[in-house]
């Protein structure tokens, strides 16, 4: 894929993404792409799967907002770096909604082919993200 081609899906991904359309972000990965996950606890496999992980942040957190600062391309891999924020008032994995907003650092490193993502690392705080929304409590020191 050249340099542009990859910018393109991940601009598409962006787009998707920000319209909140679970469906439309996964038609950016592989029918068989693979994509590891701190909400899914590991890897997912297949673009149903990767779409159930996209229904649980915009249904958990209708105003999520994913925002990329840097996209570092080297051959066929990609480095998405940016932020996730958003306010749990759906209820993040069918836990009661607490209200409460987050804010998270995020790179998902990524390998692409064919016009589409093939595989993806998210990186995350996700136990930072729990504290946050007040699922899990900080301990004290």
């Amino acid at each position: 894929m050249t340099r542009q081609q990859i910018e393109d899906v991940f601009a598409r991904r962006d787009q998707t993404i920000a319209r909140r359309d679970a469906f439309a972000v996964s038609a950016v990965y592989s029918v068989d792409a693979v994509v590891e996950s701190p909400t899914a606890g590991g890897d997912v496999h297949g673009r149903e799967a990767i779409g159930g992980i996209t229904r649980a942040w915009v249904s958990g957190f209708p105003d999520v907002k994913f925002t990329r600062q840097s996209l570092i391309i080297d051959g066929d891999r990609a480095a998405w770096i940016g932020e996730v924020t958003g306010t749990d008032t759906g209820g993040f994995m069918g836990l009661e909604a607490t209200g409460k907003p987050f804010r998270v650092p995020m790179i998902m490193l990524c390998t692409l082919a064919d016009g589409f993502i093939v595989r993806e690392r998210r990186i995350y705080d996700f136990t930072g993200m729990l504290i946050q929304i007040g699922v899990l409590k900080k301990k004290s020191l």
